[in-house]
């Protein structure tokens, strides 16, 4: 039955962001957007992208990270339209963009094209496979872990940042550490005005794959010791940013 409710809830996860894509991508990787103005709401596209650029900037400060170099292999964790993705891939390395979502993994190749040395990777879910063993030098993931509905799910993926981080490579990541802001709200009624115009909202929100879980910080350590990396740094403890990077030891 384990296994059964584990290959339900990976099956869960692609389902529901599949539908989020079709419903608004660009909302669901950015949800500051005007949900009722279209994908960009008030934004324009280069403004959408710009804002992916900057977001690696701020991880990549917080966390005291060393800069990336210009031949890393460079894998985003839950790449949605390929927004940190394309931020990072301006260099002559390779970029991996890894994905439970087949409709998220089809927007970003539309969005980014024949772009040289990206290679866009559908995940299971769970792991990072198939990325291989020791083959990369960068992970980086943004608002992503934080939906996780099971917060083993994400200790697993750190255990599994061990496994294809090169000696001497690091990871940096955002994790929630705040149950509070993933307890089950009740979901309001729309206004009236909203009913009478019939505006749409965004769906979805009270489902485990949106609502998402926090780790314990302690054992997040506990499981990235066992996986090879040390604790480079981390900020923002006790809330739903949390920024941590770890290092892969020799």
């Amino acid at each position: 039955m384990g296994n059964l409710r584990a290959v339900n809830a990976e099956r869960h996860m692609a389902e529901f962001w599949d539908a989020r894509a079709r419903e608004n991508a660009e909302y669901y990787v950015d949800n500051r957007l005007d949900y009722r103005r279209g994908d960009y709401g008030p934004d324009d596209p280069e403004d959408f992208w710009a804002k992916g650029v900057r977001a690696i900037e701020t991880l990549l400060e917080q966390t005291r990270a060393p800069a990336i170099g210009p031949d890393d292999t460079v894998l985003d964790v839950g790449c949605g339209v390929g927004r940190l993705v394309r931020a990072v891939a301006d260099r002559p390395g390779r970029t991996i963009g890894l994905d439970v979502s087949d409709e998220m993994l089809r927007r970003a190749r539309a969005h980014l094209g024949d772009r040289p040395g990206v290679e866009w990777v559908h995940g299971d879910g769970t792991s990072l496979r198939p990325v291989a063993d020791a083959s990369v030098d960068v992970v980086l993931s943004l608002v992503v872990f934080q939906h996780i509905p099971d917060p083993e799910v994400t200790y697993g993926y750190v255990r599994e940042i061990g496994r294809v981080l090169r000696p001497g490579g690091w990871a940096a990541f955002q994790v929630s550490d705040d149950p509070r802001v993933h307890a089950v709200a009740p979901v309001g009624r729309p206004s009236l005005r909203d009913r009478l115009l019939r505006r749409a909202a965004p769906q979805g929100q009270d489902d485990p794959a949106w609502r998402g879980s926090a780790v314990d910080l302690e054992r997040l350590d506990a499981e990235a010791s066992a996986a090879g990396l040390e604790l480079g740094h981390r900020t923002g403890v006790g809330t739903q940013y949390c920024l941590v990077r770890y290092r892969r030891v020799a």
